[in-house]
């Protein structure tokens, strides 16, 4: 804690005319530019990692560092997976530690996109995790070389958005109202009365794409017809990028670490000024009363097995590592026994969940029931106990220090 569940965080900024930012982040720069800002504005964030730009570097490598930070940090942070290009990565990410998703389905067809989402929704909520659709298309593509992709801009209308919300069950809708994934030198018009249209028909949190570049009376206006989560990544690496031409032209040392200097210094300044021009500085306190905890969950079972059976089982343990492990919502699986033949019980599965809604999805998963079939047949199912424990957290602890704060 504070990582928090992202439906909660969101629904507070919905309901209290607020946008919380959805911060785009391709390194470490990126991510304590933005824990940082969030800490000294006393404001939730949204760390959103983008499945297209990593394209040259893996995405499972940061996640572990995103879902530390969040942990640590001092205000609430959901940590969400933006453009997923596949249901499998969707499935990958909640089980590195994402909680909040968005399958990149927006091109498809209205049909296709509500049969895609709705699968991807099903295993989302399955696992405990928030699911973000899109609907309409917004010019540009998610990455570094969007300008040469802008295509035509597909616009939401608020009948079909009504349908999308009811047929697939997604918790955010992303609306296309004339933003693009690039940058703006100019001031674009956006259609308001489309989103408003879209805004009385739904009644759910509103997320925006393409949110860097617009002006302050264009922010305060989405604002008041639903927009509650905005979505800023080219800006800021516009900034970064500035900063680093800036240091290889005036420094004297022309060294990885020497460009990189003051990059993460020019990003926070920029997160900050969002977060008090969108009204999430502040707000810290009172949307941690309001969010439930991100809380993983763990399936603790023993097995009373005398010591002379053990490596009979062994086959098992190891296939159980491998395939447990594949079911959506199972972070980690341990296994192994203890020493000691004091223990009557020495044979143990420890199973890390993402969430506590994950336990239905794993027991009915076709994987574990494989599993526990076969370890009924080798042990008397009388000699295995199984136990849930929810992960203890310290959110009252830290509910005090951001109050006392």
């Amino acid at each position: 804690m504070p990582l928090v569940d992202m439906r909660d965080m969101l629904n507070h900024a919905y309901q209290n005319n607020y946008a919380i930012g959805g911060f785009g982040l391709v390194s470490l720069d990126f991510l304590e530019a933005i824990i940082k800002a969030a800490e000294s504005c006393r404001s939730p964030a949204i760390l959103n990692i983008s499945e297209p730009l990593f394209k040259t570097n893996d995405f499972r490598l940061i996640i572990p560092a995103i879902e530390r930070a969040a942990h640590q940090a001092k205000v609430p942070v959901a940590i969400h997976f933006d453009y997923a290009q596949k249901h499998e990565s969707i499935a990958e990410a909640i089980n590195l530690g994402c909680n909040s998703v968005m399958l990149d389905v927006s091109s498809k067809s209205f049909t296709d996109n509500i049969a895609q989402t709705s699968r991807a929704a099903e295993l989302t909520h399955a696992c405990g995790a928030a699911i973000e659709g899109m609907l309409g298309f917004v010019g540009g593509t998610e990455g570094e070389n969007a300008i040469n992709h802008l295509g035509e801009a597909i616009y939401t209308s608020a009948e079909e958005a009504k349908a999308y919300v009811n047929r697939t069950g997604i918790d955010f809708l992303a609306v296309s109202i004339d933003t693009l994934h690039v940058r703006q030198h100019s001031r674009i018009k956006l259609d308001f009365k489309r989103l408003k249209r879209i805004n009385d028909e739904i009644g759910i949190p509103l997320v925006l794409h393409g949110g860097s570049g617009l002006i302050e009376d264009q922010y305060h206006k989405l604002i008041l017809n639903g927009i509650a989560k905005i979505n800023c990544y080219t800006e800021l690496s516009d900034i970064a990028a500035a900063t680093i031409h800036s240091n290889i032209k005036t420094r004297a040392r022309k060294g990885y670490i020497e460009v990189l200097h003051g990059v993460t210094e020019s990003l926070f300044e920029q997160i900050k000024q969002w977060m008090h021009l969108w009204g999430s500085a502040g707000r810290a306190a009172e949307v941690l009363i309001q969010c439930r905890p991100w809380q993983s969950a763990e399936q603790i079972i023993l097995c009373y097995v005398e010591g002379h059976r053990l490596q009979q089982l062994d086959a098992l343990i190891e296939q159980s590592r491998k395939t447990l492990t594949t079911i959506p919502g199972v972070r980690q699986v341990f296994s192994g026994w203890a020493p000691s033949e004091l223990n009557h019980y020495r044979l143990c599965w420890r199973i890390q969940l993402s969430h506590s809604d994950a336990i239905n999805n794993l027991q009915s998963h076709s994987e574990y029931i494989y599993f526990f079939n076969q370890l009924s047949r080798s042990i008397d199912p009388e000699k295995i106990s199984i136990t849930f424990a929810p992960t203890l957290s310290n959110t009252e602890f830290r509910f005090k220090e951001l109050v006392d704060a």
